[in-house]
């Protein structure tokens, strides 16, 4: 009772936002918005604007789930149907960071109505002197999460991420939209709810947006300092939480050719261990045929080794798979690899607990 108690006050804590994706809700461009939807501790989601989807549960939206945040047509409808709005957060990750252009005069409404903006894009609201005026008049507040850190703020890698022992763990995936972070989120979850205390390090905007304590913007950062900024997110906090196991939510791809990523959270993070991420029906980068087919998932197993991490697992992104397919690449799977093979949405994250366990028993 008291552990409920708790939990209601955090939730009234948290300030009321709504998420904007007019358009985009059921498309991967709305991963910002899914996350938001699927959970996050720095907001209080109380509704999503899409026309397309209104009268909807954006949780039933997503995965079938509902999750009692509703869909209206427009910011007006919501205004009138839900209280204390208190931002409104842009819902999208569009290619090149680029807001769309039918976003603006929403984003102006909401300004006019005293409703503050979160904008996870590459172009900033704060760039806009027309907006920032307008936010000015209204007494609101713009915040563009992509901003780029000071020079002074920023960190070099020392090498003390070499002396840390606590075990290092990174969620990694064949391509972008693949579910790194929601399987992080989960594995931490579930970790969480069976005895581990184990963190996150966020590296992407919506990892902040959901709640992160600890992290950065992996593409808003100087590529110098990149290296410097995870070691330093991760020993801060190792030394404020004291965790037994640390999860990195992985970014981008190793070999994806719009923007390999990924070799720096296993060296650099010095994360020992892997969880990969594989999409069964997807054959090539982001679904474009002129950027390369996917390379075999032993091929991607082999890499990781030699970068110096091992997959203990393999979690299966199932975009495109009836249930049935998803536990036929499952079996599969488990056959193949010999590893625990995740269905997250499915099934959950659980059967990876072992595994964690053992890890952080080596160690100590």
């Amino acid at each position: 009772m008291e552990n409920k108690r708790k939990k209601m006050e955090s939730e009234k804590k948290k300030p009321g936002a709504i998420v904007l994706t007019n358009g985009y809700l059921a498309k991967p461009d709305a991963k910002t918005a899914h996350g938001l939807i699927r959970g996050t501790e720095r907001f209080s989601i109380l509704a999503v604007i899409d026309p397309e989807f209104a009268g909807q549960d954006a949780g039933t939206v997503l995965d079938g789930k509902h999750r009692n945040i509703p869909v209206f047509d427009t910011v007006a409808t919501a205004i009138t149907e839900v209280h204390d709005i208190d931002y409104c957060i842009i819902g999208v990750a569009t290619v090149g960071g680029i807001l769309p252009e039918s976003f603006l005069p929403i984003l102006e409404l909401c300004i006019l109505n005293g409703i503050s903006i979160v904008n996870g894009l590459h172009e900033f609201l704060n760039d806009k002197p027309e907006i920032v005026a307008l936010a000015q008049r209204h007494q609101v507040t713009l915040t563009d999460v992509r901003r780029p850190k000071a020079r002074k703020d920023l960190h070099f890698w020392t090498g003390d991420i070499f002396n840390m022992k606590t075990p290092v763990v990174a969620v990694i995936g064949m391509d972008c939209a693949m579910g790194k972070r929601t399987t992080c989120r989960m594995i931490r979850e579930a970790a969480n709810q069976n005895g581990i205390k184990a963190e996150m390090i966020y590296t992407g905007q919506t990892g902040w947006l959901q709640g992160g304590e600890f992290g950065f913007v992996f593409d808003t950062t100087v590529n110098d300092f990149i290296s410097g900024e995870l070691e330093h997110a991760i020993l801060s906090c190792n030394e404020a939480t004291k965790p037994d196991i640390i999860l990195l939510e992985g970014q981008s791809a190793l070999r994806n050719p719009s923007g390999p990523c990924g070799s720096e959270l296993l060296i650099s993070g010095n994360a020992k261990h892997t969880v990969l991420l594989v999409a069964p029906k997807r054959k090539y980068y982001e679904d474009l045929p002129e950027w390369g087919a996917l390379p075999s998932i032993a091929s991607e197993i082999e890499l990781i080794k030699l970068l110096g991490s091992r997959v203990i697992a393999i979690a299966i992104n199932t975009e495109h798979c009836s249930l049935e397919e998803a536990l036929s690449f499952q079996k599969a799977y488990e056959a193949e690899y010999k590893l625990p093979i995740l269905l997250p949405i499915q099934q959950g994250v659980d059967s990876l607990i072992p595994e964690l366990k053992k890890i952080i028993n080596n160690i100590k």
